[in-house]
């Protein structure tokens, strides 16, 4: 799945007007992925290397030296095998790649100067399309005044458009929901805009 000009210029623009309602800040973050799981390859071939010799040993005739060289075997196509994307991507247990995405996304927010605004009213909405993750973190100068159960509905319409590929359009509504949210919580203020109008793509 990939964004085009148009896409991001779309994101943009539904971002600027996003922002005028509010004194809020809003930025949008997309990964392609959350890591990229260097250590899996090597731990599956392992696992299978590991395994390989008994049932050589208990089915065959083979000498030590020869399954020993078959388990070198193993762990290298194994190896290799796994470590095409879509391959190491299904093998990483669901929870190690919540956990990564959880950790982008947080990373994202401070690295993106979201933490860093006046009013402590900044809101990231992030998406990693390898993990199928997507969440909206707000500052604390946003906590008390927008329930979770609100910021989960707001990002209803993100998640149904990337179950579809539509991921522009899916932006562009979960940052019209964010500055329903902000405009009652963070009315317009003097602040300006104090952070770019884009998407951060990685």
């Amino acid at each position: 799945m990939r964004l085009t000009e148009q896409d991001l210029e779309a994101i943009a623009q539904a971002i600027g007007k996003a922002e005028q309602k509010t004194s809020g800040e809003i930025v949008c973050a997309l990964a392609r992925r959350a890591s990229d799981y260097a250590y899996v390859p090597p731990l599956w071939a392992a696992f299978f290397a590991l395994v390989s010799p008994w049932p050589l040993a208990e089915f065959t005739d083979l000498s030590a030296k020869t399954i020993y060289a078959a388990q070198i075997g193993v762990f290298i196509v194994c190896a290799l095998i796994v470590s095409w994307p879509p391959i190491r991507l299904a093998l990483t247990p669901r929870l190690v790649k919540k956990r990564r995405a959880e950790r982008a996304a947080i990373e994202q927010f401070f690295s993106r100067g979201v933490s860093g605004t006046k009013g402590r009213t900044g809101v990231l909405i992030f998406v990693s399309f390898a993990e199928h993750y997507a969440r909206i973190i707000a500052d604390e100068g946003l906590n008390g005044k927008i329930s979770d159960a609100e910021w989960k509905a707001a990002l209803e319409p993100l998640l149904t458009c990337l179950a579809q590929r539509r991921c522009a359009e899916g932006f562009v509504l979960t940052i019209d929901e964010c500055a329903r949210l902000l405009a009652r919580a963070a009315p317009p203020g003097e602040e300006g805009d104090e952070l770019p109008d884009k998407v951060y793509v990685s």
